[in-house]
């Protein structure tokens, strides 16, 4: 009988333990079978959800934002205790203490579901596994995704921390209206950062993740509350809130952005424009597409806002002007039908609905109308936005749009949809009429920069960024015109002529594959000998153009590509005239060598980009500053900042050439349009049959440009000039930069000794002669002005013209001030003869 039950339970103790080797084994074979493809510990402790990048103005605000998924990032050290507490409760209370699966909870659900035959069917599924979903391509509720999910979500557990896997979750977690993680959910519902949130804030966000279409909180309010309500019990029972803040908060209406109780964040971002995506663009290139929209860069940009603003509205009152002059009204092109014009709420319905630029601020802010009847005398309008008003009547008057050409009743029908923007009194602001407006057909761009760290302070790439994307300050491939002929000068200044140089203004042909090409001054006329200075000055074009022959053109397309203004320049004498294309962006980068002296400085919109974790891993001034920590340096003494910019050109050239495009201000080509209270030297631009304008200019401190031309070039008509159209938007944005940053005089090298000259003729003048035609020139000390060689490039010349003793051209090698050599014509100095210049 003893033996029987030994070997009873024996058989039963064999059983049992080849059940649980079975069972062992088949447990192995799962995991070996659905784990073998699954992340490394290593892919899971580096994983990171997608992340708003986010770009910041210098003082900090907001001014854009950038993603993929709208995520922001909290460490969750910076996660309040509070926030935890109601996701933990409302998703897995034993959170901190299981393996990463909750065999009792998910017990709980099997028991639950068959007592229901599957209708009651719920998961079970902890924090980590839910992290782990991240990893899984299926979405679905099989058991296959089930076992791959909690395989994972042990593996995590041993390679990360309780508080680095709750950061993640708090991180990805979708929270509804595009919200993710609980940082951006709390700006999206509420508009606080997460330490402002309450009790019932905090429990309702987490009351989301299970079903966040379904709990919104207007749509579905009742809903909303009942699980918000449901949470905070659940915290109560877990001890994380008292027995008043529990009554407190379910006695407590939900209060959210939707439901109008607080102002939505996103009305304070401004809108995007052209110096933010041009960010989002450069980044793109340089981190790559997916860190820039996934990777929660927090980018610091070198924007001025305020300048920004003026530098948009300035170009656009030039561009607005010219397209006025031209008496077209073009329209938007859009209407509505008019069988929607009858009821109000149809045609507000079907205007909102229109794709119309809504950031135009110029004058004001642009709204979208519609036309709904057109009277004898007016246009009766319906405006976006804003209902009908007695004091401000929504009607424009005849008299507002005479300058239009055609007959009134031609230009306009009920339903067209229209801009139009208030028209005010001056001296009090009062409403006078509304105004219609068009986004003109013209476009350009403008561009300023600090000439010493390169940070660009504003740039806008066209007249409405809504209107059209493209960045015409950056991507426009245009030709400079004249505005290039500073680097031909530049050349010769560097190869030992001086601004004094006389130079022949005379008829030149040249036979090309093309045919034969008689460059022309703008004025059709020519001047016969003339020195440098007033060659810059009037723009003269064949000055250049013999100026270029005598240094070598391949001498200035090399100056051009150390420059930056072109990769490679076609080394054709027609180049020297502006004719190759090339950017806004390069021609001011460029121009800011010239005002600081000859270094090269690096153009940026961005000053630092730091990652998601704060860590720098981008900065622009690598300039080193070895007393900005010393704390005790006496008082008015500034710290001391050592440059490490390459010089490209000599520093005499730059203020001998700086010295003579102050002329071009004073009295040349922009002293029409150009008058400010400071230093300012500039070049004007007007290519053939005034295709493209330009202006670009410089005080000490800032240099900025203007480019204005149609998109598909054509003439901007008779009479358009760089300096007529350019000048002024240039002038009226530097009026406000030197109010903020100042305009210090132009820094004189101690190389320089002055000497007077007759600008017009380039005789020497004693020192202590004065008038408007003696200007005071920098020369290089030790280097004596030698009077009475002329050059003429080559080219024939009128046998007429007045000129000075001619020797035979010949060529000689010189070494430049950057310690190169070059061939240019015999020793050009004070008082030679030479030929070049565009207008």
């Amino acid at each position: 009988m003893l033996r029987f039950i030994f070997s009873f339970f024996g058989g039963i103790f064999t059983f049992l333990t080849m059940g649980l080797v079975m069972a062992a084994l088949g447990l192995g074979g799962v995991i070996f079978l659905y784990g073998r493809d699954l992340p490394s510990y290593e892919t899971l402790s580096q994983y990171t959800p997608k992340t708003i990048s986010r770009i910041y103005s210098r003082e900090g605000r907001i001014i854009d934002e950038f993603a993929v998924e709208r995520r922001l990032f909290t460490p969750a050290e910076d996660i309040p205790d509070l926030v935890k507490q109601a996701f933990i409760s409302a998703e897995d209370k034993n959170f901190y203490t299981h393996q990463g699966f909750d065999a009792t909870s998910m017990l709980s659900a099997v028991v639950d579901a068959v007592q229901s035959r599957g209708e009651d069917l719920r998961g079970a599924s902890t924090i980590t596994q839910q992290v782990m979903k991240n990893f899984l391509l299926d979405g679905s509720r099989s058991v296959e995704r089930k076992i791959k999910e909690i395989i994972l979500a042990v593996r995590i557990e041993q390679a990360m921390s309780k508080e680095r896997i709750l950061e993640l979750y708090l991180n990805e977690i979708f929270l509804g209206q595009n919200s993710f993680g609980v940082t951006a959910a709390a700006l999206t519902y509420f508009n606080k950062p997460l330490t402002d949130l309450t009790a019932g804030e905090a429990a309702y966000l987490a009351s989301l993740p299970k079903s966040p279409s379904n709990r919104h909180p207007v749509r579905d309010q009742e809903a909303a509350i009942f699980w918000r309500d449901n949470t905070l019990r659940l915290m109560h029972q877990n001890g994380y809130i008292d027995d008043i803040t529990l009554a407190v908060e379910t006695g407590s209406p939900l209060r959210t952005v939707q439901g109008g109780d607080y102002p939505d964040f996103r009305t304070t971002l401004p809108d995007r424009d052209y110096f933010t995506d041009e960010i989002r663009r450069q980044l793109s290139q340089d981190f790559g597409q997916e860190e820039f929209f996934s990777g929660g860069l927090s980018i610091r940009a070198t924007v001025d806002p305020e300048l920004q603003s003026i530098a948009a509205q300035s170009l656009q009152q030039a561009l607005e002007d010219f397209d006025r002059n031209t008496g077209i009204w073009r329209g938007t092109g859009l209407t509505i039908a008019q069988d929607a014009l009858a009821e109000e709420a149809e045609w507000r319905a079907a205007l909102r609905a229109t794709d119309l630029p809504r950031d135009v601020m110029l004058g004001g802010q642009w709204h979208p109308a519609v036309v709904l009847a057109v009277a004898e005398n007016s246009l009766r309008i319906g405006i976006e936005g804003l209902p009908a008003s007695e004091t401000e009547p929504h009607v424009v008057p005849r008299r507002d749009i005479d300058w239009m050409r055609g007959n009134f009743f031609d230009n306009f029908t009920p339903g067209d949809v229209v801009h139009v923007r208030r028209v005010v009194q001056d001296s009090d602001g009062s409403f006078l009429r509304w105004s219609l407006r068009q986004v003109p057909e013209v476009q350009g761009a403008f561009m300023a920069m600090d000439v010493d760290t390169g940070r660009v302070i504003a740039m806008q790439g066209g007249f409405s960024y809504q209107a059209s994307v493209f960045n015409r300050a950056t991507q426009a491939q245009r030709q400079p015109g004249s505005s290039f002929k500073p680097f031909v000068y530049a050349t010769a200044l560097d190869s030992g002529y001086s601004p004094a140089t006389i130079v022949v203004d005379a008829p030149i042909e040249i036979m090309t594959p093309q045919g034969l090409w008689r460059p022309t001054n703008a004025s059709n006329q020519f001047y016969g000998p003339t020195p440098l200075r007033t060659g810059i000055e009037r723009s003269r074009n064949l000055m250049t153009v013999r100026l270029a022959q005598e240094v070598g053109i391949e001498r200035v397309a090399e100056y051009a590509e150390r420059f930056g203004v072109y990769d490679r320049m076609n080394p054709v004498l027609a180049a020297s005239l502006g004719s190759d294309e090339t950017t806004l962006f390069k021609m001011v980068a460029a121009y800011a060598m010239f005002a600081n002296g000859g270094e090269r400085v690096a153009p940026t919109l961005v000053d630092r980009v730091q990652d998601r974790f704060g860590n720098t891993v981008y900065l622009h001034d690598s300039r080193q500053c070895p007393d900005c920590a010393n704390l005790s340096l006496p008082a008015g003494q500034a710290p001391q900042i050592i440059s490490n910019r390459t010089r490209v050109m000599n520093e005499v050239t730059a203020y001998q050439l700086t010295s003579m495009m102050q002329g071009v201000v004073d009295r040349g080509t922009a002293s029409g349009s150009v008058n400010l209270p400071a230093q300012i030297a500039g070049k004007t631009g007007t290519t053939n049959d005034s295709k493209d304008v330009w202006f670009v200019g410089f005080s000490s401190n800032i240099v900025a440009g203007c480019y204005i031309g149609y998109d598909n070039p054509r003439s901007l008509g008779r009479g358009a000039s760089g300096g007529g159209m350019c000048g002024p938007v240039f002038n009226r944005f530097m009026a406000a930069a030197i109010d903020t940053y100042g305009a210090p005089p132009f820094t004189i090298p101690d190389q320089c000794q002055f000497i007077k000259i007759d600008r017009f003729s380039g005789a020497r003048l004693p020192d202590e002669a004065m008038g408007d035609n003696v200007v005071s020139e920098c020369f290089r000390a030790g280097e004596e002005p030698i009077f009475g060689i002329m050059y003429d490039g080559g080219f024939a010349m009128a046998a007429d013209l007045p000129l000075y003793d001619e020797v035979p051209r010949s060529q000689r090698e010189v070494t430049t001030s950057t310690g190169d050599t070059a061939i240019v014509g015999e020793r050009a100095t004070f008082g030679t003869l030479s030929t070049g210049g565009l207008y």
